[in-house]
């Protein structure tokens, strides 16, 4: 058969159900997203599969650094992979403050009623244990299948989704596809728009002379926020500058870039005693027009990816996954991606993951300029957030869980 007549024949067989086995879901992305959710889902009695364009045991960015809200580790705890994680340093304080100005807030683990405020975990490790799980549960992950095309039909949902080898393809059928891949650029009917900081952010290890365990640090600057995020025996930095200063510190050696440091983020911890790691990558809000599509639905990044200011991202993708498996354990078989399930969904998700948008844009924003008539008010926010009980907590709790 020619190639041709091949591509018909599976165009025929996916519009038309042909022969396809109809699962319940298809969940492209074996990520830490799409992970969690195949996990949760795992005693449903659903039908479901994974496909994930990594190859078998790769870690994509390996040695990246996740910040996790206590939500996050509620919800690791119910799949069952929090006790499997070796390497986690806890958050028990969170120090803010703009350099340059007055006002200063900490935000304190025993203030919210919690063991701690967030955990900071290696990326790679994350996804070892999650892939580790996937395969004690007996989870299905068809790694190196790079999803080509999504179609929709008011009945299903139909994916095409290129192999290992040069040649092979697949097609798959489902009731509801997720995509959790990080883009959803597979799906037509979903858009999204980006915003571009013009910024860029330094990533790496660092340790410091007086290192001050379980405290966070989130610096206002002129040029953007730094944080020093506790992490094993030092720091995880993120360091958010202009593109061409990016570059010219990841050209910087040891000795010139920790100097670099040290004047711009201040005395808080100290000389900055080491750096390993060094990388940086451009900064954005992209988020989606909208969650579901027909037959579809997008999560965690490929829903909406955040500047990383204040570590909300990838927790606010994990509630996307957690709200998501509450609607189908509640939904028969035969209701699974159906309108009325999208629509209850979207509706669910609408207040929190605006809100998580709105406030790390507005926090860039707000934070971004040096105009020196607003170092004032932006101090003000800092002191009033710290000296009023209420204020504190509501802020805290929304850290800690989203906007519900």
């Amino acid at each position: 058969m020619s190639k041709r007549c091949a591509g018909v024949s599976r165009l025929l067989k996916s519009c038309c159900g042909g022969d396809l086995r109809m699962h319940d879901l298809l969940i492209v992305g074996g990520g830490p997203i799409g992970a969690s959710l195949a996990l949760a889902l795992r005693d449903s009695g659903f039908t479901y599969r994974v496909l994930d364009a990594r190859t078998t045991g790769g870690l994509g960015a390996g040695d990246r650094t996740l910040a996790l809200a206590h939500t996050a580790r509620l919800i690791f705890e119910r799949i069952g992979v929090w006790e499997r994680l070796a390497s986690v340093t806890p958050i028990d304080t969170i120090d803010i403050s703009q350099k340059g100005g007055f006002g200063l807030a900490q935000l304190t683990a025993r203030e919210a009623g919690v063991p701690a405020l967030g955990y900071v975990v290696r990326y790679g490790e994350l996804q070892a244990v999650l892939d580790d799980a996937l395969a004690r549960a007996g989870i299905a992950v068809d790694f190196g299948r790079t999803v080509e095309t999504i179609r929709t039909t008011p009945a299903q949902a139909n994916l095409t989704a290129r192999g290992p080898g040069a040649d092979e393809t697949e097609d798959q059928a489902a009731r509801l596809v997720v995509v959790a891949d990080g883009s959803g650029e597979a799906l037509p009917d979903i858009h999204r728009r980006k915003i571009d900081y013009h910024q860029h952010a330094v990533t790496g290890l660092v340790t410091a002379a007086a290192m001050q365990p379980g405290v966070a640090f989130e610096r206002f600057t002129s040029d953007g926020p730094v944080a020093l995020l506790p992490f094993e025996s030092g720091y995880a930095l993120v360091w958010t500058v202009t593109p061409a200063r990016a570059a010219a510190l990841l050209e910087m050696d040891d000795t010139e870039f920790l100097a670099a440091l040290h004047g711009h983020f201040g005395d808080r911890v100290g000389l900055f005693t080491s750096i390993a790691l060094r990388k940086s990558f451009p900064l954005s809000l992209q988020f989606a027009s909208q969650v579901t599509g027909q037959r579809s639905v997008v999560l965690g990044n490929a829903a909406q990816a955040l500047h990383p200011i204040a570590g909300q991202g990838f927790n606010l993708g994990l509630r996307d996954v957690w709200s998501l498996v509450q609607l189908l354990l509640d939904t028969s078989r035969d209701d699974i991606g159906s309108d009325r399930q999208l629509a209850a969904y979207a509706n669910a998700r609408r207040v929190d993951r605006w809100a998580g948008v709105g406030m790390t844009h507005g926090l860039v924003q707000a934070f971004a300029s040096d105009h020196p008539l607003l170092a004032g008010p932006r101090g003000l926010g800092l002191t009033l957030l710290d000296s009023i009980p209420p204020l504190k907590r509501a802020f805290a709790r929304t850290m800690l869980n989203g906007l519900r």
